[in-house]
């Protein structure tokens, strides 16, 4: 789901303001001013019946997001929001200090098709990467693909999405305004000729090139009206031929009788095989397999679902490399003949998590997770002999490593809290990496440090967080502090550079991110901790985290914010809810807030296997209904100075969610806090383009340090 949602990479960067002493007065006199909020029509018939307890619910009109009544609400809102953030003395100043920030030149790794590489790069305030193409590592870089020219806001998201076998054509996907839904296009690449194919209705399919073609999976055309809202059921898997028309396309497999579930196909390198893969959401996976070069039509099963994770890394002599979870938390990589079925270790279970496994060169590419910072290793794929451990810059995130069986070389990208990410071109043979881009931001390094702490939760389990600050502030109390975490559907929050967050540094602030359970920082374990019926243990760890950090003097509870995206937002309006005590302003973006409902949108069905369903049990209703944020807002109670973000074009997290919080939240608030919604438009879970970006992060930026009475300097 997270990816689903990094809702950080676009924070604001605020400077050079300098305020004196009446306008700070003012700001802080602002800031307590009471809102008049938009009146929101409530239906109190309306009510579902869970095992026998009746829940109201009298804001579901607002689920229905394309009638008049809820745009009207929507407009009215904004109204509110914006007349309150365009109050805010500073606010100009922070998105003119972030559009001066984020104008630098920014790379994609190359990767290499045929005799041509490819890379992205964004020359600066672009809304969108362009793709490149050269001719050899030498060559001279053209523009290949530039999604800035495709719609006039910017917001239409363009990539490639898979070459074929002869690196003669490439596929390429589009979405617009930021959501799911995507189009499929084809390219010549020598050319750059685009081809009349046009697949639509497509939301998380891959493309896998077989012969003149490739497999997709698709959903058929949605009602109309609810394109961004509707149950997404039936997926698909189809075979497209190339130059065909789309109603050509020969169905591959479909699954008439079960709805809601995932299908997708891959082919190995060698194009030799297909594998199917099923799941019913997020996590858990069926693996079953063709054999193309025999002309086979069936599938036959290699791996039932749905109680273990399977990934085909790839073939090998009739044996699939496997990385997996089967018997193994941490995850491992088998060997599986397929003549006998037997698996045997090819590398065996760590301590450490397992995060991912490329190939390239004839290579293993083994990423470890070690207290949540990368260690790669490369091993031999025929033997599977470890060769060496790759050198990294320091601690922090390494990733890419991927390749074809003939390279001879690769690129990987390294990134930290205070480290911009930095491309290394790597040779395979002698293992050496050397520096091929490292992006010119417009600060010191050596400025700033972070440092990994371990605090107990609740129940005594040890949490990681890394605290990144300023060298040389006072750790008295007095810094403001911005929280972040995620904590869900096994997803890492490995170390990340977000330029964005330069100016709470540079203004004696304080970003902590914490590593909390339901995550995969320390493997299926550290996840199953989390989920379903151990939900409640997130939200323990968070605050758990916040409270640290107050008694550890990084911070007090009137400097102290929280932000969460996705499955973040969930978390933060579940400790806001439960804590409202605890934060002074909060920041709950496109979050899943409904918990008893949520499964009843677009792919909401898949969250399922995470959080469990109000509809399945009567214990799972109980678990989800204690901690639902929607649904524990309380009456008269004082809420922390609270900005719900969400977008119109979210079709994975759909606004509804925030809306109805939002409601609710401003009917049973009580102070003099602000308590607003703001609604994006074009643009969806994740954002839709750079500019929209920086107009987000100015408006959330602005709100958290006038709430705290914080002037930046």
């Amino acid at each position: 789901m997270k990816n689903l949602f990094l809702f950080s990479s676009s924070f604001a960067i605020l400077l050079a303001l300098v305020a004196c002493e009446s306008k700070k007065n003012d700001t802080l006199t602002m800031a307590q001013d009471t809102l008049t909020y938009p009146k929101t029509e409530k239906d109190s018939t309306v009510f579902d019946n869970y095992f026998g307890t009746k829940v109201a619910d009298p804001y579901r009109w607002l689920e229905n997001d394309t009638t008049a009544q809820t745009k009207a609400w929507v407009t009215a809102q904004n109204k509110v929001t914006f007349g309150y953030l365009d109050k805010i003395p500073f606010r100009a100043k922070i998105k003119t200090r972030l559009n001066e920030i984020m104008n630098y030149p920014r790379y994609g790794s190359p990767y290499r098709a045929g005799e041509y590489y490819f890379f992205s790069k964004n020359g600066g305030l672009q809304n969108q990467y362009v793709t490149y193409i050269q001719k050899g590592l030498d060559g001279k870089p053209e523009v290949f693909l530039d999604p800035n020219t495709l719609s006039k806001e910017g917001t239409t998201r363009a990539y490639l999405s898979g070459f074929s076998k002869d690196k003669k054509y490439v596929t390429i996907t589009k979405q617009a305004a930021g959501g799911d839904w995507s189009e499929i296009e084809v390219m010549e690449v020598a050319t750059k000729k685009k081809w009349s194919d046009n697949l639509k209705w497509l939301k998380n399919s891959g493309v896998a090139w077989y012969k003149n073609g490739f497999f997709y999976s698709g959903y058929d055309e949605p009602k109309k009206g609810e394109e961004l809202s509707g149950q997404n059921k039936f997926m698909k898997v189809y075979y497209h031929k190339l130059g065909d028309p789309q109603a050509k396309d020969q169905l591959v497999y479909e699954d008439k009788k079960h709805p809601l579930r995932y299908h997708g196909i891959a082919t190995t390198e060698d194009e030799r095989f297909a594998i199917l893969y099923t799941s019913e959401g997020t996590d858990g996976t069926e693996i079953q397999y063709k054999d193309l070069s025999k002309g086979e039509k069936d599938f036959k099963l290699l791996f039932k679902g749905f109680a273990n994770n399977y990934t085909i890394v790839d073939h090998i002599d009739n044996q699939f490399l496997v990385y997996h979870n089967q018997q193994t938390p941490n995850y491992k990589v088998s060997l599986i003949d397929l003549s006998t079925k037997k698996m045997t270790d090819f590398v065996a279970e760590k301590p450490e998590k397992l995060e991912s496994v490329n190939t390239g060169g004839g290579k293993l590419f083994v990423s470890y997770l070690k207290d949540v910072t990368t260690k790669v290793y490369q091993y031999d794929e025929i033997s599977g002999k470890m060769e060496r451990e790759i050198s990294l810059e320091g601690l922090g995130s390494a990733y890419g490593f991927g390749g074809y069986r003939e390279d001879k070389d690769l690129f990987y990208t390294f990134s930290s809290y205070t480290t911009p990410p930095t491309i290394y071109h790597y040779d395979i043979a002698s293992g050496k990496s050397e520096v091929f881009r490292r992006p010119e931001v417009k600060f010191n390094p050596e400025d700033f440090e972070t440092k990994q702490v371990f605090y107990p939760s609740k129940d005594g389990t040890k949490i990681p967080m890394f605290i990144t600050y300023k060298k040389g502030i006072k750790i008295d109390g007095t810094a403001p502090t911005l929280l972040y975490a995620y904590g869900g559907f096994n997803i890492s929050e490995t170390p990340y550079f977000d330029p964005a967050n330069l100016i709470l540094l540079e203004n004696g602030g304080i970003h902590a991110v914490a590593n909390i359970r339901g995550g995969g920082e320390y493997g299926e374990k550290w996840h199953r901790a989390g989920n379903l019926a151990n939900k409640q243990n997130v939200f323990d760890d968070f605050i758990a985290a916040a409270e640290y950090l107050i008694k550890e003097k990084y911070t007090v509870k009137n400097k102290l914010a929280i932000l969460g995206g996705s499955n973040g937002g969930l978390l933060v309006g579940a400790c806001m809810t439960q804590r409202p005590d605890l934060f002074k302003v909060c920041f709950p973006a496109v979050g899943v807030m409904d918990m008893l409902r949520y499964q009843k949108f677009t792919i909401g069905w898949g969250w399922v296997v995470e959080y469990g369903s109000s509809e399945k049990s009567k214990a799972q209703f109980e678990t989800l209904y204690k901690y639902s944020p929607l649904h524990n807002l309380k009456t008269n109670t004082q809420y922390p100075a609270t900005m719900v973000m969400t977008a119109d074009h979210d079709d994975r997290v759909v606004p509804a969610h925030s809306f109805k919080f939002s409601a609710t939240l401003q009917e049973k608030h009580t102070g003099s806090n602000p308590v607003l919604i703001r609604v994006e438009t074009q643009a969806g879970h994740g954002g839709s383009s750079l500019s929209k970006s920086i107009e987000t992060s100015t408006d959330m930026w602005s709100f958290m340090f006038y709430n705290m009475g914080v002037v930046p300097h």
